[in-house]
């Protein structure tokens, strides 16, 4: 049995290091074909010499040396990759707008495109759902939340669901009242309870705008109307997301807090294989499950960024470059943690209105969002 070529854009980072180690346990179904990254050329250069693929990548070296002669192409790597001869598969975990080109063109040339790069959905959903359209390409979800979605309505009409419940761990702040936030440090917000993930991201997990973006995502993916999508806080991280039915019935999907399930099943879609090495799920041990409303006060991102998705056009490619930009600072230490949402918020005023119809249109609403807060941010 021929193995399927297995594309990784944002190798280096934690869900393409995840997803290598998924694949080598899979050796016999699946082999890398293509390793992309963005600057960790040092890393890349050990996936490279231990997957062998066809093809490698590197979009910006970090340093003189890092990287090998020959990978260095900037943003065009992650659509090469995708578009390459013998990738079956693109898993797409790039950070950020840049994902977008390389989702679109995977789906153009029918490839299956495990997403793990919520802003090609939230930016462009529109093209990339046209993008599949044409070229017959497959679009399933890597993150927990909408996988365990996938799982509840697998083989169910649309027209069945009445609504989709999102998890979201609260993050490090779940607890912390307003004037806390207003001095919570960056390392405080990078202190996860449950999750290993990113900067970017966990910085986005505790403003909660990364559960405004998987709404956003969720709308596209599953063609379910925003009022019909919730978030509810579940700090244990162990029920991913909820589905209820028409006739009042509740599925479920429970799984330990790890991403080799979702990106397993990313890969396998429909199917489930065995040796996953996700430990066997212990009730008794995971206990209590507990769930909280959302504090949508503390946590002004989340709406902002709902509301982002209800309004469409270039809105939600603005409320997520304006993040992205405020984050960036943040990360950088020069603004404060309250900052980010203000800068959204603002970003979202001066520009939540403009047209989105294109790709042109959505890269120049991301460039002037990120321009928006350079400006405000500006001493």
């Amino acid at each position: 049995m021929s193995t399927k070529g297995v594309a990784i854009l944002g190798s280096t980072g934690s869900i393409g290091t995840t997803a290598l180690r998924v694949v080598e346990r899979q050796r016999s179904r699946f082999h890398v074909a293509a390793l992309t990254a963005f600057s960790n050329g040092a890393l890349l250069a050990e996936q490279a010499d231990r997957f062998a693929p066809d093809f490698v990548g590197l979009v910006r070296p970090s340093a003189p040396g890092a990287g090998r002669s020959g990978w260095a192409c900037g943003e065009r790597c992650l659509v090469d990759a995708a578009t390459l001869d013998g990738v079956d598969i693109v898993l797409n975990s790039v950070v950020g707008a840049a994902g977008l080109d390389a989702t679109i063109a995977a789906l153009e040339h029918g490839r299956r495109v495990a997403l793990a790069n919520k802003e090609s959905l939230v930016m462009g959903g529109e093209l990339v759902r046209a993008a599949a359209r044409r070229g017959g390409g497959e679009l399933v979800p890597v993150d927990s939340e909408h996988s365990a979605i996938l799982q509840c309505i697998a083989g169910r009409p649309r027209s069945e669901v009445r609504r989709l419940v999102l998890t979201a761990s609260g993050g490090p702040f779940r607890q912390w009242t307003q004037a806390q936030l207003e001095r919570a440090t960056l390392a405080d917000a990078l202190q996860h309870p449950t999750w290993q993930m990113g900067r970017k991201i966990t910085v986005d997990s505790a403003t909660l705008a990364n559960k405004a973006l998987e709404v956003i995502e969720a709308h596209f993916l599953f063609d379910v109307p925003y009022d019909r999508i919730e978030v509810v806080v579940h700090p244990q991280s162990v029920v991913h997301s909820f589905v209820e039915f028409i006739d009042g019935s509740v599925l479920a999907q429970l799984g330990v807090p790890s991403m080799e399930l979702p990106v397993l099943y990313a890969l396998t879609f429909p199917d489930r294989v065995s040796d996953t090495g996700v430990p066997p799920f212990d009730p008794v041990e995971l206990s209590p499950l507990t769930f909280e409303a959302v504090r949508y006060d503390a946590f002004p991102a989340l709406a902002l960024g709902v509301q982002a998705g209800r309004t469409g056009g270039a809105a939600p490619a603005v409320f997520n470059a304006a993040n992205e930009a405020a984050v960036a600072r943040f990360l950088d230490g020069e603004i404060r943690f309250g900052d980010i949402a203000r800068a959204i918020e603002s970003a979202l005023a001066r520009l939540g209105d403009a047209p989105g119809g294109s790709r042109e249109a959505i890269l120049s609403a991301d460039a002037l969002a990120r321009r928006h807060v350079q400006e405000l941010f500006r001493c």
